[in-house]
């Protein structure tokens, strides 16, 4: 495509342009500043699409074009211009868009589960009834460590919930211990 002078709109040579940053038009003599990438100065070959041959199959949707794979899902056939590769697999534009069988795969994530969130509430739940303490906050600290790595949500959002569920289920296996010394203390004491 020619880049075209600023002043009187001729094409500016490719000389002109693959010497620098300024180019002088030809024509009307005026300098104009242009930044062309280099891939504008390579010779491209001409695209060529490829059409069916009698006795071959053609694309279901571009019927004068050759198929180059048959859909993983309905077994039509596809050209390149139609073929969605998903890993292994060729799919054909109507499967990928009506997300049959395994093309659901080109979908993009829309949910996770929320680990973080899960394990801070266990152990600030278990609150209310407080017997569970003594599983809920051992079970967040392996819930936080384990999962530390997963992804999190799909909007941003830091660890924070992970480090706190540790310091509530760190607080909370405290809080037994110190429950059940104070209790034993009590005891040995009651009985001297």
């Amino acid at each position: 495509m020619p880049v075209p002078c600023a002043i009187c709109n001729m094409p500016l040579p490719k000389w002109e342009l693959a010497a620098g940053s300024i180019a002088a038009c030809t024509v009307c003599g005026a300098s104009n500043e242009v930044r062309v990438f280099p891939a504008a100065f390579h010779a491209h070959a001409p695209v060529q699409t490829e059409a069916a041959l009698a006795g071959e199959a053609a694309c279901f949707d571009h019927p004068a074009k050759r198929a180059v794979a048959a859909c993983q899902q309905c077994g039509r056939f596809v050209c390149h211009l139609c073929a969605v590769e998903l890993g292994e697999a060729v799919w054909c534009p109507s499967c990928v868009t009506a997300g049959a069988g395994q093309a659901k795969a080109a979908n993009l994530e829309n949910s996770r589960t929320l680990y973080d969130s899960m394990a801070l509430v266990a152990p600030l739940a278990s609150l209310l009834m407080w017997p569970f303490t003594a599983i809920a906050a051992p079970g967040a600290i392996v819930l936080a460590i384990a999962k530390w790595r997963s992804p999190l949500s799909l909007l941003r959002r830091s660890r924070w919930r992970f480090v706190a569920a540790i310091f509530a289920g760190l607080l909370e296996i405290a809080g037994w211990i110190w429950g059940i010394t104070y209790f034993l203390v009590r005891s040995q004491a009651g009985k001297v």
